[in-house]
């Protein structure tokens, strides 16, 4: 049995922190002895989140994110829910802390600090632990991040397109020239902020596009799915925004260069000791509303046969698999817990 790690949530009052806080709050080898806010400074976590009154250990007040604090409470482990740049200077001051960090930000999930600076627009702030940091995606570098002090949790998006994708170009089943991808994600994927164009009256009854020609998360996507087919892959992505608190639905199309059953035999055989990933089947399309709220990501795929095309489709909760679930899946193997501690909630 596990002990209890003392974690610490930096950035904790936007959508991913108070998944985050849920999750931690609900997991049985898990405290929360910091969270940080500089709006909320000094305020109980219950009088902004009142969800939590009640619950054991949310009685915990919101401090100023400074990293000599944070430690000082003997946290072990630190969550990072921040903007990208903001991450990074509380990373390096943590890990010389002695304390493991998981980065929910895009900071360190780049091998490249000039790829970083192309996509982000400003200088990487802390290109020294690039090398270091290890893209947390459990179901591909588990024994990474088992090992790991810097784990750079993937963004949602990356992960509904590369779960399905990495198997398949791993076993040449595939043209990587040929994949274009269409995404739908839940308001609650664009940050907990005043915004005219996210508020009720423009999201509700509406579907639109963004991010286009060239959302910063395809720096990472191409960058994996590079890696899994051991060449350079570029590929066209349109995401857009939908009428629901959370949920992504991604549909990938690419050429099918093998054979058609060998889909299910990648696929199977890439995630038959992954808890959080359910293959559908051929045939299925997966729904939104089957995985919110947990750390599943469903995945299901149907041959075109006329056009000669592989459909994958890919569903997961983008505060759950594409943030704050999966930054668990991470601490669970960072600090020797079982994979699915605190996670196997429906």
């Amino acid at each position: 049995m596990s002990g209890i790690t003392k974690v610490a949530i930096i950035g904790a009052s936007g959508y991913t922190g108070l998944e985050l806080l849920r999750l931690v709050f609900c997991h049985p080898h898990a405290e929360v002895v910091a969270i940080t806010s500089r709006a909320n400074c000094g305020k109980k976590v219950t009088e902004v989140f009142p969800r939590f009154e009640g619950h054991p250990g949310t009685e915990i007040r919101f401090i100023d994110p400074d990293m000599e604090s944070v430690t000082a409470t003997g946290a072990e482990v630190a969550f990072l829910a921040l903007p990208h740049g903001a991450a990074a200077p509380f990373a390096k001051d943590l890990l010389e802390r002695g304390l493991k960090v998981i980065d929910l930000s895009a900071d360190f999930r780049l091998d490249d600090a000039a790829v970083y600076a192309d996509f982000y627009d400003q200088p990487h702030p802390a290109p020294e632990l690039l090398s270091e940091a290890v893209f947390g995606l459990p179901e591909v570098y588990q024994a990474e991040i088992k090992a790991a002090r810097l784990v750079a949790s993937p963004g949602c998006y990356p992960t509904s397109i590369m779960l399905p994708l990495l198997p398949l170009l791993s076993e040449g089943l595939i043209d990587h020239e040929s994949i274009t991808v269409s995404s739908m994600s839940g308001v609650s994927g664009a940050g907990r902020k005043a915004d005219l164009a996210l508020i009720f009256a423009e999201v509700n009854e509406s579907v639109r596009s963004y991010g286009l020609p060239r959302h910063r998360h395809l720096s990472e996507i191409e960058q994996e799915l590079g890696k899994a087919a051991g060449e350079k892959v570029t590929i066209s992505f349109v995401p857009h925004l939908i009428p629901v608190t959370a949920g992504i639905c991604t549909t990938t199309f690419a050429k099918l260069t093998g054979d058609f059953a060998k889909v299910e035999q990648a696929l199977e055989q890439a995630y038959v000791n992954c808890p959080f990933v359910r293959l559908r089947g051929a045939g299925v399309s997966p729904d939104t509303k089957h995985v919110t709220g947990t750390n599943y990501v469903d995945i299901g795929w149907h041959h075109d046969a006329r056009t000669g095309r592989l459909i994958l489709q890919s569903t997961e909760d983008n505060l759950g698999k594409g943030a704050a679930g999966q930054a668990i899946q991470s601490f669970n193997l960072m600090v020797g817990n079982l994979e699915t501690d605190g996670l196997q909630n429906l």
